[in-house]
């Protein structure tokens, strides 16, 4: 019998190394969404032992991108590009769980709510850049070990599976915390959601472990085309080129506004959904984990979709129509008839994975592959310079619209992220047109 041809065992062993890759993105959607169907605990301080209100829970969730925003996303994506994946992504995984257990510690600790608030968020601030510095290491190995094909396919089922950990947050959390009248929630309720999403950081760091013994393997086995290729290695002066990039900024503006219209949505969705459709905390949870379910279906085939058949562009274009759509729905749709809730959730969920789909794909397009970590990077630092803003703005809002009630704040907000939604309209048909004016950049075309 003979044995495999050795780029069959290459192609075998890539998807091996994409299944350790997803599990740490699982994990890490799973315990970043993991108050957004509960959010109304924070809106009465009185009524949980842990006494955040609401501005404190958004101040929270506006942690995760400080560290990303002052500075840390783009050195560090420098230094992905410099050391390689295996040793900055080991770094930054540990720098995920770490930050995910000063969190839940800081749950339980039993400290005065402003002293609690402040070391979460301290967690969350480390948690947040590990993540998103193991999110930039996932995708340029996926970039490297799919760079011969099903590239999309590969980052659509990463994109699916990570947000499949999204979905369980948002479906698990009522119910490891159930909603009731009048109870005053303690801090070992409250931190349920946290507790198990500990637990999924820890397999996710042991099966980036098998990744790296795989992409160890890979690069030795790969050795002398990296030894050709290494007079073309990265250059802090590259970032200065990428800057110069007219495309990188409507890349990185398209992925700012687009995610702030729906990650910053997730972060309030019961606090929106609840009062505007007038439906429990369980039905919120389903309703709003419509999105990371539909992206488990959707993002895949719409990968396979850019691969086979291209357009890229145009599907961001058409994903960022269906986000607008969506919340012009859910903001101005009759109060109280909660199909009008599904519905919007439904057109969302198609944006969600069509603009990802065909924009993460289309970055190793527009920048050598030397400086794609730095790229990728540098995307998710203007990324998260916007969530942290529209975070805390979501937040304030909401708080300040109490005395008007909740109503009025759910649409108050949703306002927010309509306009988010045409500014994201505008830059894909920008994105559009310079691919139109720059065919050799193959934006457009298949991935073959």
């Amino acid at each position: 019998m003979q044995n495999p041809a050795p780029g069959s065992r290459l192609k075998r062993t890539a998807w091996l190394a994409l299944a350790c890759l997803v599990v740490p993105m699982f994990a890490s959607y799973f315990f970043d969404d993991m108050f957004s169907s509960i959010s109304y605990l924070f809106e009465d301080p009185s009524s949980t032992a842990l006494g955040w209100d609401a501005v404190g829970y958004g101040l929270y969730t506006s942690g995760y991108s400080v560290l990303c925003v002052f500075g840390g996303l783009v050195v560090c994506g420098m230094l992905l590009d410099k050391w390689g994946v295996r040793v900055t992504g080991s770094l930054f995984v540990g720098m995920m769980a770490g930050g995910a257990l000063l969190v839940l510690h800081a749950i339980t600790s039993g400290l005065a709510p402003a002293r609690s608030l402040r070391l979460a968020y301290i967690g969350c601030m480390f948690f947040g850049l590990g993540s998103e510095i193991a999110g930039t290491a996932v995708t340029r190995s996926i970039a490297k070990w799919f760079r011969h094909g099903h590239m999309a396919l590969a980052m659509g089922l990463q994109l699916a599976i990570a947000r499949l950990g999204t979905a369980l947050a948002l479906v698990l959390a009522p119910r490891l915390v159930v909603q009731q009248a009048g109870h005053v929630y303690s801090l070992s309720e409250t931190a349920r959601p946290a507790l198990f999403g500990v637990g999924l950081m820890a397999l996710g760091l042991i099966l980036w472990a098998v990744f790296v013994a795989l992409d160890a393997r890979h690069d030795r086995v790969q050795a002398p085309a990296a030894a050709t290729a290494s007079s073309d290695a990265f250059q802090f002066r590259d970032v200065l080129q990428i800057l110069r990039n007219k495309n990188f900024w409507l890349v990185s503006l398209l992925c700012v506004l687009f995610y702030s219209s729906i990650i910053a949505f997730k972060k309030f969705a019961g606090a929106i959904l609840i009062p505007r459709f007038d439906i429990p905390s369980e039905t919120a949870g389903w309703m709003v984990s419509m999105l990371p379910f539909s992206t488990v279906i959707f993002a895949p085939l719409f990968g396979m979709m850019v691969d086979a058949k291209g357009k890229g562009t145009r599907w961001m274009v058409l994903g960022a129509v269906l986000a607008l759509l969506a919340h012009l729905m859910l903001a101005f749709a009759p109060a109280g008839v909660p199909f009008f809730g599904y519905l919007g959730m439904v057109l969302l969920g198609f944006g969600y994975s069509l603009v990802p789909a065909a924009l993460w794909p289309s970055v190793p397009k527009i920048v050598p592959d030397k400086v794609l970590g730095t790229t990728y990077s540098l995307i998710y630092w203007v990324q998260n310079l916007g969530l942290l803003s529209f975070k805390m703005l979501a937040g304030f809002i909401l708080g300040g619209a109490a005395v008007a009630g909740a109503a009025s704040g759910a649409v108050r907000v949703e306002v927010m992220f309509v306009l988010l939604c045409i500014a994201a309209l505008v830059v894909a048909l920008l994105l559009a047109r310079s691919s139109d004016r720059n065919p050799q950049l193959g934006l457009d075309q298949a991935n073959k």
